[in-house]
């Protein structure tokens, strides 16, 4: 019997500490694990005893990149289990918020960690040697998500002014349309990486998974904030975020300090992604980004894994476009009400917030008592949600390369690249 170990200690260029072990058994692959080797932070129990005004600072250190969706989708959880109902212009600020966590993630990721594995470098610091202009704006998107985060959250990271039923600060109009003209003037940035991480050849391959995403309800936009609906796309199953218990399940593995995720109606592993967003909201985008997916061919169905690093580049072109539009209407008033918090009432009850992170469908839930303070919490993370489905697609892609009759180093190079287009955070699966 011939057995070859392919192993991926310390995962390169991901967040987060972990490993990736295939063995394979006379040409056939026998096992293939993600080892997720970080302890368990214990955020879920940090913030039980705690007043709702404190949870979700506390929550949005579950990630420093994707800071900004744990807050607002903790506000959620809270505003839900209290009944409150916020105004629009609270709305466009949290729509912003979010946005500018994808501009963050986005570019990084893309950047810093998928694309050295396609110009057969190390590290994103070759590229300033190759193409100064195309590193300096890489980092400049990334500053501007930053800017942006911070103008309307008070912090680029871990934001301080999102509170629960609005905000205790704006920006001026002046500054409003400041940002807008950077957002729009980095567009066309935006439209060449799309071209860029097109032109990078990646295996074929279909995930057997499910994907999951924010239903975007009426005329909406391309949804990442504000709908109580998501969706399993390929099964055509909708469900209210309320019940987000009935409808994924997280269970845990010997291989894997995180927990992992499945459909509990039917066991299928699924993928929370841009990718899944696209499939589900491909009609939804805006148009610069739809025309810019239109011309490299991505739009629904779209179920090769690896396509995600296209689908984060159209979605930095919806981003900064929709963000535009959206400070433009802030600066000239044209959202209903105030952003200041609205009045409301304290009182036990459950909620579930939902939004959709940079790397996929983010889930809050918390119980509250009559004070006030957290009974329960329980965070659902993409990351978590998206291991089962990413073990599963390796063990595809695996196969393909040992059928193809690929070295080891070839299969290893090729297996980061897949788990590095699933963009994983595995701090946050250990959340």
């Amino acid at each position: 019997m011939t057995t070859t170990a392919i192993k991926m200690d310390h995962l390169a260029r991901v967040e987060g500490h972990g490993n990736v072990h295939v063995v394979i058994e006379d040409g056939r692959v026998e096992t293939v694990e993600m080892n997720i080797v970080e302890p368990s932070r214990l955020f879920e129990s940090m913030v039980r005893g705690r007043s709702y005004t404190e949870s979700s600072y506390i929550s949005s250190r579950v990630c420093g990149i994707c800071s900004a969706s744990h807050v607002v989708t903790d506000l959620l959880a809270i505003e839900h289990a209290f009944g409150i109902q916020v105004t629009d212009r609270t709305r466009a600020l949290r729509e912003l918020l979010v946005y500018g966590s994808f501009l963050q993630n986005h570019a990084t990721h893309l950047y810093v960690l998928a694309a050295p594995d396609y110009l057969r470098k190390r590290s994103i610091f070759p590229l300033a040697e190759m193409d100064r202009s195309l590193f300096d704006q890489a980092l400049g998107l990334k500053a501007l998500g930053n800017e942006l985060c911070n103008k309307v959250g008070g912090r680029s990271i871990h934001p301080i002014t999102a509170v629960v039923g609005g905000f205790t600060h704006e920006i001026t109009p002046d500054e409003y349309r400041a940002l807008a003209e950077k957002l729009t003037a980095a567009i066309p940035f935006a439209e060449q990486t799309v071209d860029l991480f097109h032109s990078f050849p990646v295996p074929q391959m279909e995930t057997a998974g499910d994907f999951l995403a924010m239903e975007a309800e009426g005329d909406a936009a391309y949804p990442v904030e504000g709908s109580c609906r998501a969706r399993f796309v390929r099964a055509g199953r909708s469900f209210d975020v309320a019940d987000v218990d009935d409808e994924i399940e997280e269970y845990r593995v010997d291989h894997a300090a995180a927990e992992f995720s499945r459909m509990r109606a039917t066991g299928s592993t699924f993928m929370c992604s841009a990718l899944s967003r696209l499939n589900a909201s491909w009609d939804r985008l805006s148009k610069r980004a739809k025309i810019a997916a239109a011309k490299v061919g991505l739009r629904p169905p779209a179920y090769n894994p690896m396509l995600n690093n296209v689908a984060q580049a159209i979605e930095l072109v919806d981003a900064l476009e929709r963000c535009a539009s959206l400070c433009l209407r802030l600066a000239d008033d044209e959202f209903e009400g105030s952003s200041a918090p609205v009045a409301f009432e304290v009182h036990a009850g459950v909620g579930v917030g939902f939004t959709e992170a940079p790397r996929g469908s983010l889930f809050h839930k918390l119980e509250l008592d009559d004070d006030g303070r957290i009974v329960h919490a329980s965070i659902i993370t993409p990351t978590s949600e998206n291991l089962a489905n990413l073990e599963a697609d390796t063990r595809l892609l695996a196969e393909q390369l040992v059928a193809a009759g690929a070295c080891a180093d070839e299969a290893k190079a090729e297996i980061a690249k897949l788990v590095r287009a699933y963009d994983p955070c595995l701090s946050c699966s250990v959340h």
